[in-house]
């Protein structure tokens, strides 16, 4: 038995998935890179040059945000990492950092301060012949969703090597309706934007832009559903008003705008994935200095149910598009799941963020069977800027073929079915929605 399988079953299971392609709907990579084929300077570089997953941990071990975002060069960040790693046992960042040294760069031996220089230098020597495109042929990444601005231009999208990267329509920067991004989003759909329906065609313009680059996915972002779905009359008075609106208000108007990018997402074939529970950028002071995305996002409240059904229950399920559902905070994941039985077209997504380790991956797996239908999941994702995640594929793969190899073991379901469900789910339900 060896790296998180558990039994021969799962290791006999893992050989039928782990070649698989990779497909990756759900990042947040440059498409720049890719197009450009990037490399990397060195260790430090490729991987804390964005990694708020690293940058959190380094600060709760007390390391000066000097080596964390700071002045301080790519080595002595590295080491300032390397010195907190024995530490971080039972995190995922102490799995997934040996994973991609092990895997990327044929480093086995625990990380330290002791070694980091060693590693840096060995790494960083490898990364010399590695490249963006070497490394997507190394996992075999055939389709990438990046996370893209309905303003963004995505002149870098495309076939690129032998790997299909599209845009993925994330409008969330909508969401606060300032009149500064009505303008960029005029500008860019070419509309003059003084009205309600102006937006919307505005916004359509830019939705069929954006297939015509290849996109296959949308996605939200928001700490909860709306709570209020005002009709077209009274949407429209809000709109005209929307520098002087309540935050209430303001969550009524995005609710029918969301209602309105759900339909023309399913005119379009276009998947819906939905990211809530989280409660961004809660440290004012450190956002000020140092941005979004710097690692200072929490869990949020879990979703009243009532509020995700009242969503669900406004768009007919002939107009839904396929929905996929992740909530930061797991305590909403037996209802959630739940729901998918009630509503065509929607499904649970992969644990997400500070999910995204062997429990929670666990936790997510069994509850998406208990309370839906674990064959129809889509399986993993990164969700991630840094290229070294493509690790996580197969940290997934091992741990849903443990999962699976109990059920075959306890007499649950046979290795056919098993093995059926494992190619579906690591692979072909994917597939399916990208074509």
């Amino acid at each position: 038995m060896k790296d998180l399988l558990v039994s021969p079953t799962a290791e006999k299971l893992y050989e039928t998935v782990k070649d698989l392609p990779v497909i990756d709907y759900h990042c947040h990579l440059s498409p720049r890179q890719i197009r450009e084929n990037a490399t990397f300077s060195d260790i430090g570089e490729f991987w804390l040059g964005g990694d708020h997953y690293k940058w959190r941990v380094m600060r709760m071990m007390g390391i000066a945000e000097k080596f964390i975002t700071g002045t301080a060069s790519n080595r002595e960040k590295f080491k300032a990492y390397a010195s907190i790693v024995p530490y971080l046992i039972g995190n995922p960042l102490y799995d997934w950092t040996h994973r991609e040294l092990r895997d990327i760069f044929g480093i086995t031996e625990p990380l330290s301060a002791q070694n980091a220089d060693e590693v840096f230098d060995r790494a960083s020597a490898a990364l010399k012949d590695l490249s963006v495109w070497k490394l997507l042929d190394k996992f075999k990444v055939e389709f990438i969703a990046t996370t893209d601005d309905p303003i963004d231009s995505l002149e870098y999208h495309g076939v690129v090597n032998d790997t299909r990267v599209t845009p993925t329509f994330r409008p969330d920067k909508l969401q606060t309706f300032s009149q500064e991004y009505i303008d960029e989003l005029g500008k860019a759909s070419g509309v003059e934007i003084a009205t309600l329906g102006d937006l919307k065609r505005a916004l359509t313009v830019r939705l069929d832009y954006f297939v015509s680059k290849g996109c296959k996915f949308s996605d939200h972002g928001f700490a909860a559903f709306p709570t209020r779905y005002p009709d077209e009359e009274e949407a429209q008075k809000l709109f005209l008003r929307r520098a002087f609106l309540t935050e209430e208000e303001r969550e009524a108007l995005w609710g029918r705008v969301l209602l309105f990018l759900t339909e023309e997402y399913a005119k379009r074939g276009i998947t819906m994935q939905i990211h809530f529970g989280v409660l961004r950028n809660v440290n004012p002071e450190k956002f000020a200095l140092l941005g979004p995305d710097s690692g200072f996002d929490v869990i949020g409240e879990a979703p009243k149910t009532q509020d995700v059904l009242r969503y669900f229950a406004l768009t007919p399920d002939e107009k839904r598009p396929k929905t996929v559902l992740y909530c930061l905070n797991d305590s909403a994941l037996p209802a959630l799941a739940c729901l998918t039985g009630a509503y065509a077209n929607v499904v649970m997504g992969a644990a997400w963020w500070f999910n995204d380790n062997k429990a929670g991956i666990e936790r997510n797996l069994e509850i998406i069977s208990q309370y839906s239908l674990l064959a129809t999941n889509l399986g993993m994702l990164t969700d991630s800027r840094s290229f070294s995640s493509y690790c996580r594929f197969d940290f997934f793969r091992r741990i849903i073929c443990s999962f699976t190899a109990a059920k075959v073991d306890a007499g649950e379901c046979s290795f056919a079915q098993a093995k059926a469900v494992l190619s579906a789910v690591c692979y072909g339900n994917a597939k399916a929605l990208i074509g």
